[in-house]
């Protein structure tokens, strides 16, 4: 099992003097992670889980030389290279996935807003992560370089990535040709979402649907689908067209694969009050309503399932872990837990119920830690720390849909 471990992270160099050191790479990467998976978010509460936890942690490790002390772990996490070890983490994944052909991946970006140093003048860091919303699993992420911003990172971030047979849908951020021919080199489908600050893109497609709207659809080919879900005072309709019958042609000279747009209306009433929204799109999929409100309605799925997660039970935003490139690996090892805990189901509560178990229960934390050795649920995790992924699926990028 060790030798799969190694494996993955040879390709991380260890910038310390070999002839010093005293803990091996390998022990203070897998401090790391059981740390995190019972609920340590701090560098002394990482050193203090991982006391209590040395019976499980020499199970995997060595640890010839004790636990390391927390100012190592903060040390040699902070030399280790951000992009060594989001490549180790995106080869988990393509060691575990499975090829399923229609998924729902989205693609967003976060400010880890705990990683902003008032002191230092550091800006605090802003990650873009793929996420498998059937899943609900990371599936790679990266870090938006200074002075830059997603237009460029979510480009490098899908070449890391296997996505061929999916359907990426982007927000209007993203919405940029050279992302779309993108997707396209790479065998996968787009639904792009356009909004008014878009110019004669956006105007063109609204132009369309409101004409055609009007008409009831009558004379123009679509599709059309509709749900409705209500609760707890809230009643709210959404409404999916979508249409091969492109009037603005030159789109599709100027847009890779372009075959099709989209308009997704939704309303919501709660207590009395009204509120209607309409969002519009270009795609790359064939005019499958069912398929096209699929995809927008699980792009919200980074936002509950990993941004919203990350703030509650893994404390991202409080976060003060920040020296070198503590903040950005951090991340990723946050993502690489959540992706155990999720896969984990013998348990039938919440990420920070389960951390809190683990924390407790050395078994269930041991049985957390044994999802990257062993193949579970017919996923193929069978290196360790392979995260449970599915790569050939829908990406959706962060946009404007519910």
């Amino acid at each position: 099992m060790l030798s799969a471990f190694n494996e993955h992270f040879s390709t991380i160099p260890d910038a310390r003097q070999q002839s010093k050191v005293e803990h091996k790479l390998h022990d203070i990467l897998l401090t790391l992670v059981v740390s995190v998976i019972c609920g340590a978010d701090g560098w002394e509460a990482i050193e203090e889980v991982a006391h209590h936890k040395v019976i499980l942690l020499k199970k995997y490790g060595s640890f010839e030389n004790g636990i390391p002390v927390h100012d190592t772990i903060a040390r040699v996490t902070s030399a280790i290279a951000p992009d060594k070890l989001q490549q180790c983490f995106i080869s988990w994944m393509k060691a575990a996935h499975i090829a399923t052909k229609g998924e729902v991946i989205a693609i967003d970006g976060k400010t880890v807003r705990g990683s902003y140093d008032k002191k230092s003048k550091k800006n605090a860091i802003h990650m873009v992560s793929a996420f498998a919303a059937n899943n609900g699993v990371v599936l790679g992420q990266i870090k938006i370089a200074e002075k830059s911003n997603e237009i460029t990172a979510i480009p490098q971030l899908l070449d890391l990535l296997d996505i061929k047979d999916s359907i990426v849908t982007i927000d209007a951020i993203g919405r940029q040709r050279a992302i779309a021919t993108k997707i396209k080199e790479k065998e996968a489908d787009y639904v792009i979402a356009v909004k008014g600050n878009q110019g004669h893109l956006h105007q063109s497609i609204k132009d369309f649907f409101e004409i055609f709207h009007e008409k009831e659809f009558s004379k123009v080919s679509h599709q059309y689908h509709e749900e409705i879900d209500s609760g707890h005072g809230r009643v709210e309709s959404r409404k999916y067209w979508i249409s091969e019958t492109l009037s603005i042609k030159d789109l599709t000279l100027k847009w890779s694969g372009l075959i099709s747009i989209g308009m997704a209306e939704s309303e919501r009433h709660i207590n009395g009050k009204t509120r209607k929204e309409v969002r519009d799109f270009i795609c790359s999929i064939k005019a499958n309503a069912k398929i096209f409100a699929q995809a927008v309605r699980k792009h919200w799925s980074i936002e509950n399932q990993l941004h919203w997660v990350l703030d509650i039970s893994f404390n991202e935003d409080l976060s003060r872990v920040r020296r070198g490139n503590v903040a950005e690996n951090m991340s990723v090892l946050r993502h690489l837990v959540l992706n155990l805990l999720r896969e984990e189901t013998s348990f039938k509560k919440g990420l920070k119920a389960k951390r809190f178990k683990a924390a407790l229960d050395t078994d269930y934390a041991d049985k957390v830690l044994q999802l990257v050795f062993l193949n579970t649920r017919n996923i193929a995790l069978l290196e360790p720390l392979n995260l449970v992924a599915q790569v050939k699926n829908i990406c959706i990028i962060r946009g404007s849909s519910k």
